[in-house]
């Protein structure tokens, strides 16, 4: 099979061959072919000495790669046979990753460029893939990843979910419609996580049904629950209040802006303690005005927003919105009590969401020392030439 060639100006090589997974448009110098968004390209150095294979795009990340010339020897071909093997490779990551699968049967099984996989996720949710493209070259693979997903895992493989719609550029994606690619389940789709029950529907939930970036941090917080009292903010589908009841909390208070939300938060609660639950109360409010709205205190604090920045121009605006977030949610930390605290923005970086809370902290008038500092899991693996995927960063604090 013979693709479209690309080839960077001299000097502008290095990145590649750093194996970072991006070739940006100022980095070109000429083509050879037609180039169509999503097409499979190699790229070249102004020598015309191979360097790597990836999905073109006509934009400023003109180039996504999933295949090195120093990995492999030589240009591939994005066949079968190449989506299998590297999806084996990372199974067999993941299945060190996740060793009891009696206890847990949720996990990222493959985080983008984490995974050598730019542009893709796959969660798994106990037998059912959920394929989220984020290029329009993954996306055109998804035929070959559903055939190599059935080889990978058998019969435990029950289905194929394609839920690309909304993160493919805007034109493709209103061309896109979400859909099963293989097989068709219930929903919603009981699974585990450390042994908790989570109801998930890919096809009404965020992202791909549940966010499985907090399990080892929502398990650090059991830790800390027993016998408290628990405020769980943006609690979307209840995690932490699960974890936190299970650990023996004394009260969990959930809050979420979205009924959609509290409604999937109190179904979760049913399915792990029962209808009868009384130690759980939920909340359809604006976090930020049910915070000022009430002088409870807790002696654990959760606050989980959704990401406040997706662009460098809303960083300041972003960075406030923490600071003014977490001042109001240390208010209400009891004496000797706890906060979680996290950003999912990737465009605020650890060193910036530290200051903001120190700010915060200064703000609220609380002597505050930082116990851990926190991070996606193991399965949300961080390409380490490509460090703007470690997204999630967050901080447990203890408040005097």
């Amino acid at each position: 099979m013979t693709f479209s060639k690309l080839f960077l100006q001299a000097g502008r090589d290095e990145a590649v061959r750093r194996f970072h997974p991006w070739v940006f448009s100022r980095a070109i110098s000429r083509y050879e072919g037609g180039l169509n968004d999503g097409d499979t390209v190699e790229v070249f150095d102004h020598k015309s000495r191979y360097l790597a294979t990836g999905h073109y795009h006509n934009g400023s990340i003109t180039v996504r790669i999933f295949s090195f010339g120093a990995t492999t020897g030589g240009p591939v071909t994005p066949d079968l046979a190449f989506w299998t093997q590297k999806l084996t490779q990372i199974r067999h990551v993941r299945q060190a990753i996740i060793s009891n699968r009696e206890q847990t049967n949720c996990y990222r099984l493959v985080h983008g460029e984490g995974d050598g996989c730019t542009g893709l996720i796959i969660d798994m949710y106990k037998g059912v893939a959920v394929l989220q493209a984020h290029s329009i070259g993954m996306h055109r693979e998804r035929e070959l990843l559903t055939e190599a997903l059935k080889t990978v895992f058998g019969d435990e493989l029950k289905a194929v979910y394609d839920k690309s719609a909304d993160t493919l550029p805007d034109e493709y994606g209103k061309t896109i419609t979400n859909g099963y690619l293989f097989g068709e389940v219930p929903l919603p789709h009981p699974v585990l996580e450390n042994g908790h029950t989570f109801l998930i529907n890919w096809q009404t939930g965020q992202k791909t049904g549940f966010f499985l970036d907090q399990r080892d941090n929502r398990a650090l917080l059991a830790r800390y629950a027993q016998g408290k009292n628990v405020l769980n903010a943006f609690c979307y589908s209840g995690g932490f209040s699960v974890y936190g009841l299970a650990a023996g909390a004394k009260q969990v208070h959930s809050v979420d802006v979205s009924q959609k939300a509290i409604d999937l938060t109190n179904q979760n609660v049913a399915a792990n303690f029962g209808e009868t639950e009384t130690r759980h109360e939920a909340y359809t409010d604006d976090v930020m005005h049910f915070l000022k709205a009430h002088d409870h205190q807790y002696d654990v604090v959760v606050l989980d927003p959704p990401a406040f920045a997706k662009s460098l121009s809303a960083r300041h605006r972003a960075v406030q919105g923490y600071k003014r977030l977490n001042a109001e949610g240390l208010r209400r930390v009891a004496k000797g009590g706890i906060l979680f605290t996290f950003s999912c923005s990737q465009v605020v970086d650890r060193e910036l969401f530290y200051n903001t809370i120190v700010a915060a902290a200064i703000e609220a008038g609380r002597q505050v020392r930082v116990l851990h500092h926190l991070s996606q899991p193991a399965d949300h693996p961080v390409n380490l030439f490509h460090p703007e995927g470690g997204y999630l960063k967050g901080l447990v604090l203890w408040v005097e």
